[in-house]
C-alpha cells in the first residue's frame, strides 16, 4: 500500500494519511478458501497469513529499488530498511520525478527536498509503506476478504515467490495479488484489483538485497538536518472526533476508526468554538485499506464550490462542501467508499 501525503489537495496543513502497522496476536475464525479447495484447517487465517508478511518488511534489514505503476504515472525508488529491537529505520530515495528523501525512524520522519532547500520533520503514527500490508491489527478482515493461494511459484527481483490473491467481499474495497518471498515472506510485488481483477495499480521490487549489513546508526545519522536548509516542524495532536464536533451516523461496514488528528495551532483557545474551527483528518481502516476524511473551515476564496473528484492508480478522492466546511475523504478504495463516509460525516454542534 502506498503512503499518501496531502501536499496539492484542499487542506492548508500537512499529515501523513495514517496507515498504523502494529503486530497483532489476533487470529480469523471466520473460514479461509484457496483456489486448490483446501480446507481452512491446512491454510493459515487471512490475518495469521498477513500477519508473516508483515512481519517479514519489520523485522528484516534489506535494501532495494521498486517501481510503482499507477494509472499513466510511474516512478521508482530506493529503500534501505533496518531494525534493532523496537527501532525500526528506513530511507527511500526517490529514482524519478522530484528529487526527495524521507528518513523514518519509528514514528519520526524527516524528508529532505533539495530542489527547496526544505526540511520536513513530523510525526506519523503510520509505518505502512511497501513492502507492509497490514494498516491495523484486525480478526474480522476473513469476513471481507477471501484468501486465494496459487499453486505456483513465481520469480520476482531473482527470488522465488508465492503467489496469494485476496479478494473483497463487498463493493466497498479492492482486492490484492501478492507475490511475497517464500523463504521469509517478505512481500516483493503487490497489485491492487478493481471488481473485474483488473489491475489498477502494481508496486514491485525490480532489485533486492535481503542480507543487507545497515546498521541503526548509519541511518540515524541521516536524520540531522543539512546545512542551508530550512525546517520546516510539523505538529499534529491526537484528540477525539466528538470533541471537534464530528461524528459518523453509521459506521462504514469493515472499517473502524484508527486516528483522529488535529493540526497544532500556537496560543489556540481552549473553547468548544475554537476547536471546531481547527482542520482535522480522522483516519479509518478495515486493516488493509485506508480512508482519511479531512475536513477544514470553509475558505470560499481558495476552495471551489462544486464536488471534485479523482483518481490516480487505486487511489481516489471526493471533495465537497459541508455545512460550512471542506470535507475531503481520499483512500485506496472504491468511489462508492468514499461517498458512504461522506454521507454518514456530521457535524454534533
Amino acid at each position: 500500500m502506498r503512503i499518501t501525503s496531502w501536499r496539492g489537495v484542499h487542506v492548508c496543513w500537512l499529515f501523513a494519511l495514517s496507515l498504523c502497522v502494529l503486530a497483532a496476536t489476533h487470529t480469523a475464525n471466520a473460514q479461509v478458501t484457496n483456489g486448490g479447495g483446501a480446507s481452512a484447517a491446512q491454510e493459515p487465517s487471512v490475518t495469521n497469513w498477513l500477519l508473516r508478511l508483515n512481519e517479514a518488511s519489520r523485522n528484516r534489514a534489506y535494501t532495494g529499488t521498486f517501481v510503482l505503476s499507477a494509472g499513466n504515472v510511474m516512478s521508482s525508488a530506493r529503500i534501505w530498511h533496518v531494525c534493532d529491537g523496537v527501532q525500526q529505520l528506513e530511507r527511500v530515495d526517490t529514482l524519478s520525478g522530484p528529487p526527495r528523501t524521507t528518513v523514518r525512524h519509528n514514528h519520526d520522519v524527516v524528508t529532505f527536498d533539495p530542489e527547496q532547500r526544505l526540511t520536513v520533520m513530523e510525526r506519523r503514527d503510520s509505518l505502512g509503506t511497501f513492502p507492509s500490508l497490514l494498516q491495523t491489527p484486525s480478526h474480522t478482515l476473513a469476513d471481507f476478504y477471501t484468501l486465494r493461494r496459487v499453486p505456483t511459484l513465481e520469480r520476482v527481483a531473482g527470488f522465488d515467490a508465492e503467489v496469494a490473491e485476496l479478494l473483497p467481499r463487498d463493493a466497498l474495497r479492492f482486492g490484492y495479488r501478492i507475490w511475497s518471498e517464500k523463504k521469509t515472506g517478505l512481500v516483493l510485488k503487490l497489485q491492487t484489483l478493481d471488481a473485474q481483477q483488473r489491475v489498477m495499480e502494481q508496486v514491485a521490487f525490480s532489485e533486492l538485497n535481503l542480507d543487507a549489513t545497515l546498521k541503526v546508526d548509519q541511518l540515524l545519522k541521516q536524520m540531522k538536518n543539512r546545512p542551508g536548509y530550512t525546517v520546516q516542524q510539523l505538529v499534529s495532536i491526537r484528540s477525539k472526533p466528538e470533541l471537534h464536533g464530528w461524528r459518523l451516523k453509521q459506521p462504514v461496514p469493515g472499517f473502524s476508526s484508527v486516528t483522529f488528528n488535529v493540526r497544532h495551532e500556537p496560543n489556540q483557545p481552549a473553547d468548544a468554538k475554537a476547536k471546531s474551527l481547527v482542520p482535522a483528518q480522522w483516519v479509518f481502516s478495515d486493516g488493509l485499506a485506508s480512508v482519511s476524511l479531512f475536513v477544514e473551515p470553509l475558505d470560499p476564496s481558495r476552495l471551489g464550490g462544486s464536488e471534485v473528484q479523482t483518481s490516480t492508480g487505486a487511489t481516489h478522492s471526493l471533495s465537497r462542501k459541508m455545512d460550512g466546511y471542506w470535507l475531503t475523504v481520499v483512500g485506496e478504495v472504491p468511489p462508492t467508499a468514499l461517498r458512504q463516509f461522506a454521507q454518514e460525516l456530521e457535524r454534533t454542534h
